[in-house]
């Protein structure tokens, strides 16, 4: 049985489209870098904690077969990670700071069962256009960048300040497939 420790309804609709049957499992887990922690590192810390604590959290007996699959996206500039906004003030000092430069999307992706545990990480570039800060303002109005790292969402209206992807479109918004398919292959399952 697949499991998907994530509250995240992006990770919910991406794991979907690789026509796999889950649950959904509700964990907490701190997403705080330890000092000295690379972005990378970091990332898939966070996601390999996210997948331990969805097994952990299962009964005993369920255990034995199943997956657990856990993912951390996270927005990276000049080494600096851009977690989730905590206010409107917070959402447009992010997005000015990356308007006109080139930021790394790390996406982690952790399967953890009975007899072992694996991961993959994708790291896509972003390239966002200027804008100025009464467009910043407005999108930042729409609700759109709260709850999202980096305060934006490529899949909605953020899409509008993005210039350039190189990378996974998928791994932006929350789960890289092509790593999460590779991975889920690992472990037996058919994608």
């Amino acid at each position: 049985m697949l499991y998907l420790a994530s509250r995240s309804p992006r990770r919910r609709e991406l794991l979907g489209q690789l026509g796999v049957s889950f649950s959904i499992l509700d964990v907490d887990v701190a997403e705080v870098p330890m000092p000295e922690e690379v972005p990378v590192d970091y990332v898939q810390r966070v996601a390999r904690d996210k997948a331990r604590a969805g097994w952990e959290s299962l009964e005993r007996a369920a255990r034995a077969h199943a997956l657990v699959l856990a993912s951390d996206t996270e927005v990276v500039l000049d080494e600096r990670i851009f977690g989730k906004p905590k206010d409107a003030d917070d959402a447009a000092q992010m997005l000015q700071a990356l308007c006109g430069r080139t930021h790394e999307v790390i996406s982690a992706v952790w399967v953890a069962s009975a007899q072992r545990e694996h991961g993959d990480v994708c790291i896509s570039r972003v390239r966002f256009a200027e804008s100025g800060e009464a467009e910043l303002a407005a999108y930042v109005a729409t609700g759109e960048p709260f709850g999202k790292a980096g305060a934006y969402a490529i899949q909605g209206k953020g899409a509008t300040l993005v210039e350039y992807l190189e990378g996974s479109y998928s791994g932006v918004m929350g789960l890289p497939l092509f790593e999460t398919a590779k991975l889920l292959r690992e472990f037996g399952l058919a994608v």
